[in-house]
């Protein structure tokens, strides 16, 4: 696997997945998760209306993952995971490692070679970010990935991605 750490909007990836750090209504919101319902069109919201009626009708549980056509994204699936809130709720990183795994685990189940992640959970939920990339190279590190051939980190801020590169040189793993 390839692990790649960027500076780009999510949005413009062409990949065969981006993740959307969703809330758990999946009807899109603020942040990223607004970005990509606005990028990928009026289908997506169709989509997410669908799972919630048949699947989720209380909403995506914390660290739980779905996947969904990408419609007009040059992504061609979305996997929308929710992230923990920090500071609410027990083991946070055990719940934000859910959602990177759980996420990983669709992208594999579906034959996927490429997938994108945002910085989940380190906007409005207010995790930690430093704290954030240490779990996220912790996940990288031990998932065990067959066809998953490249992994993209990526920030929409210059400074998370350099604390995200920071965190991973300390440790050996960029």
């Amino acid at each position: 696997m390839n692990l790649e750490i960027i500076n780009k909007d999510i949005t413009t990836l062409d990949v065969d997945a981006i993740v959307n750090a969703a809330n758990s209504g999946l009807l899109g919101g603020g942040g990223v998760d607004g970005a990509i319902h606005r990028a990928a069109g009026p289908n997506l919201i169709a989509e997410c209306k669908e799972i919630r009626e048949k699947t989720y009708p209380e909403g995506l549980p914390t660290g739980q993952a779905v996947i969904t056509k990408g419609y007009d994204l040059k992504a061609r699936h979305v996997i929308h995971t929710v992230g923990p809130v920090y500071g609410k709720g027990k083991l946070p990183s055990k719940l934000l490692a859910d959602a990177y795994i759980n996420s990983l685990n669709l992208a594999e189940q579906h034959n996927l070679k490429s997938i994108a992640f945002p910085a989940i959970s380190t906007g409005i939920f207010s995790y930690p970010k430093r704290e954030a990339v240490r779990v996220v190279k912790e996940v990288m590190e031990e998932y065990d990935f067959k066809s998953l051939e490249r992994v993209i980190l990526c920030f929409y801020s210059k400074e998370d991605m350099e604390i995200a590169v920071g965190v991973f040189k300390e440790e050996g793993m960029c």
